[in-house]
């Protein structure tokens, strides 16, 4: 069975005691493709660094974190143009906006969204989005930068079964990771409704890990857990939503 990770921070600073271990784990797990987002330019050459090691199975985006928008993230936003204009990328992101930490900075987030997207229609990419708290002016300014050209994937999605047709209206995907598994996490009133052609399977490692690891590290072997968890939800079998979610994965990132 051949599972993708649509969104993995393997690269991350905890993974730095046993990053190999880890990926070796997650393929032993039937996760042959590991899709990375990039936070800021801080993490930028560990990712790097590990899609060289593991070329492939693991696939870099190019973006800036809503976290890591400052007041001048110009600077960040060149870089990352930068980066966009030299190599193949399998998406810009991760990028959006996040009002649960810090509403002081909505303004500036939002710009570097904006830029973001036009980034991703610029360079034929999908765009990979954070929205936390936040959802709904996320969606409007996706709705402003849709000209039909516009794809991507709301990640770790959470939402309510009105947001997630949003979301699909406007032509994205749904990252269904973790949460799902939580026993208040929603994913039962939501993805009943959903066509399997709208999904993709993620861990947002080393985030979010799901039942039964809840609490702990989470890690693209732990990947399985949300797989049946969804199965399940659709009333499906295993192997048919590692096949359709990883074909979307395929198509979305060109991988």
């Amino acid at each position: 069975m051949h599972i993708t990770d649509s969104h993995a921070h393997l690269y991350s600073e905890q993974f730095k005691p046993d990053r190999l271990e880890a990926l070796r784990r997650a393929q032993e797990a039937g996760v042959r493709t590991i899709v990375m987002p990039n936070v800021d330019h801080s993490t930028i050459d560990a990712m790097m660094e590990l899609e060289v090691q593991a070329p492939e199975t693991c696939f870099a985006m190019m973006g800036l974190h809503p976290c890591s928008v400052t007041r001048s993230f110009e600077q960040d936003l060149y870089e990352v143009e930068t980066w966009l204009g030299r190599r193949p990328f399998a998406a810009v992101g991760e990028a959006g906006l996040d009002l649960y930490w810090d509403k002081s900075l909505l303004a500036e987030q939002q710009e570097a969204l904006k830029i973001q997207l036009n980034m991703a229609k610029k360079h034929n990419l999908p765009i990979v989005l954070h929205t936390r708290e936040a959802f709904a002016e996320t969606v409007a300014l996706v709705e402003a930068a849709q000209d039909g050209t516009l794809r991507g994937v709301f990640h770790c999605f959470s939402g309510s079964p009105e947001e997630a047709e949003q979301a699909i209206k406007l032509g994205f995907l749904l990252g269904i990771g973790g949460v799902a598994t939580f026993k208040n996490g929603g994913a039962d009133k939501v993805l009943p409704g959903i066509d399997l052609k709208h999904l993709l399977l993620e861990t947002d490692c080393p985030y979010l890990a799901p039942v039964p690891h809840r609490g702990k590290r989470n890690e693209p072997s732990y990947l399985p857990f949300v797989l049946r968890r969804v199965a399940e939800l659709l009333g499906k079998d295993v192997e048919e939503v590692a096949e359709a979610t990883t074909r979307n994965a395929a198509a979305l990132f060109n991988l």
